[in-house]
């Protein structure tokens, strides 16, 4: 059969709309990914990740390793909210961290903290997710002190119309249950929200669901990305939504029980095929697997 040039089109444009149809909905969840997964590819401009972003169906993203990113891609906080607004995108929020342990240096990690949230304003957002320092400063006094700082940092934030909250990570002074439970303990619900990373918390042999449940009150937003606990490396631990161990369909019934409204971001660390491939399998693990029990 001869198709013409018409015809042709008009599949094409029909391909396209399906395609569209089993885009991730982004209507009470909505779904960003992590800039951070590009530093492991050859450099790209940033409109390049906005626009995997917009065929695959992640609206947001959070921005990592604040301010060099700026340098790394050659763009101002103005160009990168214009290019956003075009595709309809949003930077969500920042991987912030600072010496919170070490009372001596608050007044310069409060000011770090202001600093990454007015840069954020410029996208209209309004979360501050924040790292525990690193493990080797694990102790008592240091988590007492950690505790504080992210208190006041949460006041800062609470100040400039933000909310600010924990991300627990492997190797860092948040990272076992007790930990988890202990800052949230420690710290202001009132102040100081929780920004769950479920893979790590999986490979520290914490219950995911079991944490959003516990926690639910002060979800701020979380990183769903899926592990195994296998392979010599931590990239080779994480996998594409769907390719791991973890029981994200249990979490998500978390969500719908607590009528959840707010952003998951799939922060991938590596992407076996290339970003595009794991953002496309990711997406529809998303409209398969998920949104049938919550959109």
């Amino acid at each position: 059969m001869h198709v013409t040039r018409r015809t042709a089109l008009t599949l094409l444009a029909g391909t396209l709309v399906r395609a569209a149809d089993r885009l991730p909905a982004n209507k009470n969840v909505k779904w960003a990914l992590g800039s951070n997964l590009w530093n492991y590819f050859p450099h790209v401009q940033f409109t390049d990740i906005f626009d995997v972003m917009k065929d695959t169906g992640f609206i947001g993203v959070r921005v990592t390793q604040f301010p060099k990113i700026l340098q790394t891609y050659d763009i101002t906080a103005e160009q990168m909210r214009k290019e956003a607004e075009k595709r309809g995108l949003h930077i969500i929020t920042i991987s912030f961290n600072g010496p919170a342990h070490d009372a001596a240096q608050r007044k310069e990690l409060l000011a770090s903290a202001k600093t990454a949230m007015t840069f954020l304003k410029t996208f209209d957002a309004n979360l501050l997710v924040v790292f525990s320092p690193n493990r080797s400063n694990l102790s008592e006094a240091g988590f007492k002190t950690m505790c504080e700082g992210f208190n006041q940092i949460g006041e800062v934030a609470g100040e400039m119309g933000f909310r600010a909250g924990l991300h627990n990570h492997l190797g860092q002074m948040v990272q076992n249950q007790d930990e988890v439970d202990r800052c949230m303990a420690m710290t202001d619900p009132k102040l100081f929200w929780f920004s769950p990373d479920l893979a790590h918390l999986y490979l520290a042999d914490c219950d995911p669901k079991t944490n959003l449940q516990k926690h639910k009150s002060r979800l701020m937003m979380m990183d769903y990305k899926d592990a195994k606990k296998e392979g010599a490396k931590f990239q080779d631990k994480i996998f594409d939504l769907g390719d791991g161990e973890i029981d994200f369909p249990s979490c998500h019934k978390v969500l719908k029980s607590m009528n959840y409204k707010g952003w998951i971001c799939v922060d991938l660390d590596t992407a076996r095929k290339g970003p595009r491939v794991s953002y496309e399998r990711c997406g529809a693990y998303v409209v398969n697997k998920l949104e049938p029990i919550y959109l």
